[in-house]
């Protein structure tokens, strides 16, 4: 491995642990989503 590809950045945000947060936000607006569907159109409670 090359002494450098430790130093990178991320293409888009200033830190890794940027991007991790910015994924880790985006699953939890998924899962949030998700169960706001599953109440939206469950036929069983209706």
């Amino acid at each position: 491995m090359d002494s450098q590809s430790h130093d990178e950045r991320p293409p888009l945000f200033r830190s890794w642990g940027r991007l991790y947060a910015a994924v880790l936000i985006f699953l939890l607006l998924v899962i949030v989503l998700l169960y706001l569907f599953t109440i939206a159109f469950d036929e069983v409670s209706a």
